[in-house]
């Protein structure tokens, strides 16, 4: 063997021990993510460390959009296994994933309110969904069917039944499928309350959604970050203001604060399940089928998710806060999430 093969040889050597290095580097399934599944992945994550010999998944709050750019950056260990995801992964999500040589399997596993909730130290509000987009928007209609920069500063300015106190409302970032979920359920249902801007939607999607999705700058809504603990502070602090985000979250700090009626529909448990409650959303997390297999207990996470002692009607998630999936859809779910089927959109 001559010098320049020697070379080669000694050079895989040591690549290949590196490799196998890396390979056996990380035994703890990693997962990004929605804040606001966040809490249920993390039961999830301490009760499969407890039951099972693998380590506990490390579990990281990213916001769903975070998550999924994070997920779909790529195969390899420097990349996580799963995301957490408040709203179904988007078709140019995907397409990334693809590129990347990422295959999704998709787990919906139950559903969620959105919640408007202030400190229990004050009323609670009343709203409609056509309220909650004036008080929004960066631009609403005036009586000539024009749009102009948003004039209300106080609830009662909308409707003079609402409290006479300044609008304040703490929400979560673009990033965020709380985020992604309320402008899709509230503000551009309460856009479309308007004739014009109804037809506006049927003309020019593009201009539709601009109107009915961007929000105000002027310090009445406020971009709060993925933090809902920083939130409820904030809340505690201001008991005028509104937060906005999942019915799970409320559920655990029902000490402190109470959901606002919208729609004449209070967010509780049973409304969100029977489908009365007006804002609510499905609960995904999607597994990177190229590590199953690499990194250990996967499967077995999937597996531990899916069951019935947990994501059932009486399961650990249900004292959590989820609002689970019918028990035909949780059966139908379970065999696809377990077979690792891979995403189909």
């Amino acid at each position: 063997m001559n010098y320049s093969k020697m070379t080669f040889a000694a050079a895989a050597a040591i690549a290949s021990i590196s490799l196998a290095g890396v390979a056996h580097a990380r035994d703890q399934i990693q997962v990004v993510g929605s804040s606001t599944v966040f809490p249920f992945a993390t039961a999830v994550a301490e009760q499969f460390g407890k039951s099972t010999s693998f380590a506990t998944p490390v579990i990281e709050s990213t916001g769903s959009g975070g998550g999924m750019k994070l997920f779909c950056a790529g195969v390899g260990l420097e990349h996580p296994d799963v995301t957490n995801s408040s709203r179904r992964i988007k078709s140019s999500e995907a397409e990334k994933c693809t590129e990347a040589g990422v295959t999704p399997i998709e787990v919906k596993v139950g559903f969620d309110g959105i919640v408007l909730a202030n400190a229990k130290s004050a009323p609670t509000y009343d709203l409609s969904i056509r309220q909650l987009y004036l008080a929004l928007a960066k631009q609403v209609p005036n009586e000539n069917n024009e749009l102009i920069d948003n004039p209300y500063m106080k609830w009662s300015d909308i409707d003079a039944s609402l409290p006479a106190v300044e609008i304040e409302v703490l929400g979560p970032p673009p990033t965020s499928g709380t985020r992604d979920a309320f402008v899709e359920l509230v503000m551009d249902e309460g856009a479309e309350s308007f004739e014009f801007l109804a037809a506006l939607l049927k003309e020019d999607k593009s201009a539709f959604r601009t109107a009915s999705r961007t929000m105000r700058e002027d310090g009445k809504f406020v971009e709060a970050g993925e933090n809902d603990n920083l939130i409820v502070q904030k809340l505690e602090a201001n008991p005028q203001a509104l937060g906005i985000f999942g019915f799970s979250f409320l559920d655990q700090n029902a000490d402190k604060l109470h959901g606002s009626i919208i729609e004449g529909e209070e967010p509780t448990f049973d409304a969100i399940a029977a489908g009365d409650y007006p804002v609510s959303r499905s609960l995904y997390f999607y597994v990177k089928k190229e590590h199953v297999g690499v990194v250990p207990g996967l499967e077995e996470y999937i597996a531990e998710f899916t069951a019935e002692k947990a994501w059932g009607p009486e399961g650990y998630l249900v004292e959590k806060g989820l609002i689970p999936l019918p028990e035909a859809d949780r059966e139908a779910m379970r065999e696809s999430a377990t077979s690792l089927t891979p995403l189909s959109m």
